[in-house]
């Protein structure tokens, strides 16, 4: 699974031990209400969805799947296997312990804390549940309800500034001596964890189903992450910029900024209006443009997060 990060100065990736929210803070609450809610979330994706039909969606808990199934019937106070929970809390706690000693404190009390509910709720939940999914005829609806599950309750602990742990660490170790990208070496530990699920259940379908949940789940996260406000920003080019520019701040209530640019063909100075708009917005706008100038240029981007006045305050951030 993938995991947050912020950048220092320097710009080396940097998290902290301790939280920085004031304690019993209303940052603090919610911070943590927010892991409380993802690890339940996530917990009830494995066990409603994803454990009962094999799926292997990478991380520790993707290896916990394959172990509890292996273990079958090998011991008598746990006939159908290793609880799989309590074998995510067996890999995350070591994992943890060696990546502050490798990489430094970089693991926040928040990721600790989310592990191990993660690990409680899991195993709670499966013992009153038992391990049968709740779509039972259909592993592909399971698969992407079990992946949306996933997502958002990944997508709510990161939003609380913690991260997965599991295979994050393995990744970020591997990073630190191979110098590959991290987000590659997150695919390469995941897919070998599908892989193993591959040779423990000897099913083409399950690296397959699993592939599919990762790709969902990752979807969902990002979704989580920044909302759905979809947001656009626009470069606008034209002859009459300045009345375009007067619909921008009169019309729609929005700022801007004016940029001078020089064109590559005709090598002549022009002005660039850069803006951000709704999508409700970018409608209205094109509707003026197309009015008071149909040989404007535009390009429109999506626009993954915009922070400060007249959208999300970074106050919220």
């Amino acid at each position: 699974m993938t995991f947050v990060r912020r950048k220092s100065s320097s710009g080396k990736d940097k998290t902290f031990l301790f939280s920085k929210d004031k304690l019993f803070s209303r940052n603090w609450f919610i911070n943590h209400a927010l892991i409380v809610a993802g690890s339940f979330i996530l917990s009830a994706g494995f066990v409603f969805f994803i454990t009962p039909h094999r799926i292997v969606p990478g991380g520790v808990y993707g290896i916990s799947i394959v172990i509890h199934y292996l273990t079958e019937g090998m011991f008598a106070w746990a006939p159908e296997g290793l609880p799989i929970g309590v074998m995510g809390l067996i890999m995350n706690v070591p994992l943890t312990i060696i990546g502050i000693k490798v990489l430094g404190p970089r693991f926040g009390i928040k990721t600790i804390l989310g592990f191990f509910l993660t690990a409680a709720f899991m195993d709670l939940i499966t013992l009153f549940w038992g391990n049968r999914p709740l779509v039972e005829d259909d592993v592909l609806l399971s698969c992407i309800f079990g992946a949306v599950l996933l997502g958002f309750g990944l997508g709510l602990i990161f939003r609380s500034k913690a991260t997965s742990g599991g295979s994050d660490i393995v990744a970020m170790i591997l990073q630190k001596y191979t110098k590959l990208p991290l987000g590659q070496l997150l695919i390469y530990v995941d897919s070998v964890i599908v892989l193993l699920g591959l040779i423990a259940f000897r099913d083409w379908k399950i690296p397959l189903y699993s592939w599919l949940v990762i790709f969902i789940a990752g979807k969902v996260i990002d979704a989580t992450l920044n909302g759905a406000n979809y947001n656009k920003s626009v470069f606008i080019i034209s002859d009459k910029y300045k009345e375009i520019q007067k619909v921008i701040i009169e019309n729609l209530d929005r700022g801007g900024t004016v940029l001078q640019a020089s064109g590559m063909y005709g090598e002549t100075d022009k002005p660039v209006l850069f803006t951000n708009v709704s999508r409700r917005e970018l409608v209205i706008l094109e509707n003026h443009i197309r009015q008071i100038d149909q040989n404007a240029f535009l390009t429109v981007m999506d626009a993954k997060e915009i922070l400060g006045n007249g959208f999300k305050p970074l106050s919220e951030v």
